[in-house]
């Protein structure tokens, strides 16, 4: 399990960006809600204890338990449908002992892990039609019980996840052109569907959200929230008006977005940071993912190399996703920016996946 390393080999720079960006995110989180600052330095604080273990154990011994983990993130999935805690209309947390977790944020980590182990354990038969159609159906199961909670984000992410995944893996090229030239028309004719006021694929509010993105003027009630997170990083301009500002027509004193400490950390940011303090959080995010490529790249294996690849993936998507809809570039849909938002199961989740790229960049390739 423990193996010997040498320090030198350590990645320095990622635990230095990922500790950046978690020190901007309290900052920022302190100024929309102080109520939250402290546990989210709790939530860092762990997250470190946790990253540092597992960038010392063995990243092929911790896969071994993929099925433990695969079957243990379904159990707490299947969990939060009868004992979750229901909050505006939807069931994703699970209270325990005093604390609530997000059992949809551990299984991103969980789908990387075990996807990774069983592409490794397909590897000769990994685009026969039997086996495309197990790893669907296993990534199905996690899919539909987090998109009935309902959570459609973190549902898009973790299918997101697993193909970038299987792409890294060796998926054939004919095979993706064939589901894209199959994709392209089904989401032009979804799009149109879920468009009509009687349609039954989404649920009320997540159509309303889409009209709402599309026709903003038409529907303030729906809108507002990205109506004003987009006049707040407008309003920030070059440097920001400062952490902790008494504006009263500020995001956070002004009351303009529900709970601006998560989903629309982006906008505090850019309010309060301006314009530089936002590129350096896309920056840093940015770098974050492409530390984890680079280490994927001089893996000693190829299920090294698809783990970095997942947490790349997952950093990145859900950064691109959420900074989208703080702009108003995409329909309104919860999802935290990885490190900055509040969140202390998803940061854990994060350090643990972290953690696991440290230690790969730790074996590297011998040549």
């Amino acid at each position: 399990m423990l193996r010997q390393y040498k320090l030198k080999d350590y990645k320095f720079r990622l635990v230095l960006w990922v500790l950046i960006l978690s020190v901007i995110g309290i900052m920022v989180i302190g100024s929309a809600n102080g109520s939250y600052q402290m546990k989210q330095m709790i939530g860092m604080g762990v997250g470190i204890v946790f990253m540092i273990m597992v960038s010392l154990m063995d990243y092929l011994w911790i896969s071994n338990f993929y099925w433990i983990y695969y079957i243990g993130g379904l159990v707490l999935l299947i969990a939060v449908r009868f004992f979750g805690t229901e909050v505006n209309g939807a069931k994703r947390w699970i209270d325990f002992g005093g604390f609530s977790f997000q059992p949809s944020d551990i299984m991103k980590i969980v789908v990387i892990i075990f996807f990774t182990r069983f592409f490794m354990k397909h590897e000769e038969d990994l685009n026969k039609p039997q086996t495309i159609l197990k790893a669907v159906g296993l990534v199905a199961i996690p899919w539909f019980l987090i998109y009935k909670q309902p959570d459609l984000s973190t549902s898009i992410v973790v299918l997101l996840i697993f193909c970038t995944i299987y792409f890294i893996a060796g998926l054939s090229s004919k095979i993706i052109g064939g589901m894209i030239l199959i994709c392209i028309p089904l989401v032009v004719i979804g799009a149109m569907l879920v468009t009509q006021p009687d349609q039954k694929i989404l649920k009320g509010y997540q159509h309303d959200r889409i009209m709402g993105w599309l026709q903003p003027e038409k529907y303030p009630d729906i809108s507002y929230q990205q109506t004003n997170s987009k006049i707040a990083i407008g309003s920030g301009q070059l440097y920001g008006k400062g952490l902790n500002n008494s504006d009263v027509n500020s995001v956070k004193n002004g009351n303009f977005i529900a709970e601006p400490q998560t989903d629309f950390i982006f906008a505090v940011a850019g309010e309060e940071l301006g314009f530089l303090g936002c590129c350096l959080i896309v920056a840093l995010e940015f770098l974050i993912a492409l530390e984890c490529i680079m280490v994927g790249k001089n893996a000693r294996d190829v299920s090294g190399t698809l783990i970095c690849c997942g947490m790349a993936a997952l950093i990145a998507f859900q950064s691109f996703i959420n900074i989208c809809v703080a702009t108003g570039l995409m329909p309104n849909t919860g999802l935290p920016l990885p490190f900055v938002s509040y969140g202390l199961t998803s940061l854990i989740s994060l350090y643990i996946g972290i953690g696991m790229v440290l230690n790969i960049g730790l074996q590297v390739r011998k040549y």
